[in-house]
């Protein structure tokens, strides 16, 4: 249930109304549009009167949410929602860049295409340093020395930095980490959402292989349901009957989301498709489509990456496209 309030509203008017509404046991989200000030209801709202709130004089109207999403819903939070990397603001018009390569190598390689991309206009960095992968037999990633080198790469460069987590034991290495990334392979780990949920840190969400819309926003919700509403989707392809690329990019969940959330929507062209040649089309696509951002793999020798070379750009593909991406944002489709 949604409480939306009268513009000339009074701070005792409003004080008195949340205690009441807190005595019923419920949980109350503020939030302070623009035009509109929302209170979401969280809880049984089966005891309450929504029409003897509705009479009250600081109230315009009460709506009622039948979505199971409660934080993450645009109708609770009308605005869209602004998060803070690392001093990089995403969403709400910013369109920021993230790029990096796929597993960290050595310093030399992390560094080298860190301020590759850093000079071609990427935002912010990534690099994975635990590295699920589908064989037990693949590079597995250089782990704590691997944060290590990417804690460097952020410190000469100044970038923002990205990387994925997968267990709840490894998040004591993460304190200097800008953006934690859950993978498409944990967006349903609800204990290690919980754990992050009670971090204050923001969280880049993937959306899992073959999940729902509505799957990812329940994920997120259970971040935000613990205290930590700095969440930002990730669409990074579904698995569907096709083959002819590694999953299949869902561009459609774009509009979707900015209908159902409020949170900003990243896309990742590289692990939708695949292959380095589709990923500029796509990246193009995302931008035009009104897409937050890009999370794009960058590896200086793709040919002799330890992991995902095949759908990974070189830095001047990568530079090119950014020049291209430029070109494209002030046609991107804007969402009212």
């Amino acid at each position: 249930m949604i409480v939306i309030l009268k513009k000339d509203y009074n701070e005792d008017q409003l004080g008195n109304l949340k205690d009441w509404l807190k005595s019923m046991g419920l949980d109350i989200h503020l939030s302070a549009g623009a035009n509109h000030t929302v209170l979401g209801l969280v809880g049984d709202t089966t005891v309450v009167d929504a029409d003897l709130i509705r009479a009250l004089s600081i109230v315009e109207d009460v709506k009622l949410v039948q979505e199971p999403y409660k934080k993450a819903n645009r109708k609770f939070h009308p605005e869209d929602s602004v998060i803070d990397v690392g001093n990089v603001k995403m969403g709400g018009g910013n369109v920021q860049v993230i790029a990096g390569p796929c597993s960290i190598e050595s310093e030399e390689q992390l560094c080298g295409i860190a301020q590759s991309v850093k000079e071609s206009g990427a935002t912010v960095l990534r690099g994975g340093a635990f590295k699920p992968r589908t064989s037990p037999y693949a590079f597995q990633g250089l782990r704590a020395k691997g944060m290590e080198i990417l804690l460097t790469a952020k410190k000469l460069t100044g970038l923002p930095i990205v990387t994925e987590v997968m267990d709840v034991s490894q998040l004591d290495l993460f304190a200097d980490v800008d953006l934690i990334q859950v993978g498409a392979r944990n967006m349903q780990n609800f204990e290690l959402l919980k754990e992050l949920g009670r971090m204050k840190k923001p969280i880049l969400l993937k959306r899992g292989l073959s999940s729902t819309i509505q799957e990812l926003l329940m994920s997120a919700e259970y971040i935000m349901s613990e205290g930590n509403e700095d969440v930002i989707l990730c669409e990074r392809g579904i698995r569907t009957f096709e083959t002819a690329t590694r999953n299949t990019l869902d561009l459609s969940a774009v509009p979707l989301l900015k209908e159902h959330t409020h949170l900003p929507i990243v896309i990742d062209p590289s692990h939708a498709t695949g292959y380095a040649r589709l990923v500029p089309p796509m990246a193009l696509a995302a931008i035009a489509a009104g897409a937050d951002g890009l999370m794009v793999e960058v590896h200086n020798e793709p040919s002799r990456a330890l992991s995902d070379g095949v759908q990974s750009l070189t830095p001047a593909d990568f530079d090119t496209l950014m020049a291209q991406v430029n070109a494209i944002r002030p046609y991107a489709y804007k969402y009212s």
